[in-house]
């Protein structure tokens, strides 16, 4: 494994958006409870974690109001988690910038090099290719 690849979930990022953060956009979330991101937003609401679907139908999800896109939600978001192809999450990340959020977090095998240089550049904390159970995991929680 290549340094680079471990700055994509250094362990700070990983802590500041598990920890320090309330707020989940969940990007390609839909009511399919057989999909990766349902099970994921399922898990962040039992850690606490407020998620707001984001999906073309903008469905309600896990009990929440979803919205078509990051720019419809009529509320801050801390942290935009993105279950999408790689080739489509660049653009997701930048208008996660957009719209203020604090930071991105690109699923497991999700990987923009240039949307996270973007996305860091900005400010924003981002971490990439990896899953906040993985990493709870890790932390033994």
């Amino acid at each position: 494994m290549t340094s680079a690849s471990h700055d994509h979930h250094d362990p700070a990022a990983v802590a500041a958006l598990l920890d320090d953060t309330t707020t989940w956009a969940v990007v390609g979330l839909s009511g399919n409870p057989d999909r990766t991101a349902y099970r994921i937003a399922a898990l962040l609401q039992q850690r606490g974690k407020r998620i707001v679907p984001v999906h073309p139908s903008a469905p309600t999800v896990l009990g929440e109001q979803g919205y078509a896109t990051l720019a419809d939600i009529p509320f801050a978001v801390d942290v935009v988690d993105v279950f999408r192809r790689s080739e489509d999450a660049g653009a997701v990340a930048d208008e996660a910038v957009a719209i203020g959020a604090r930071g991105v977090w690109f699923q497991l095998g999700v990987i923009d090099e240039d949307a996270f240089e973007r996305t860091t550049a900005a400010g924003l904390t981002m971490v990439m290719d990896t899953c906040p159970a993985i990493e709870w995991g890790r932390r033994g929680e």
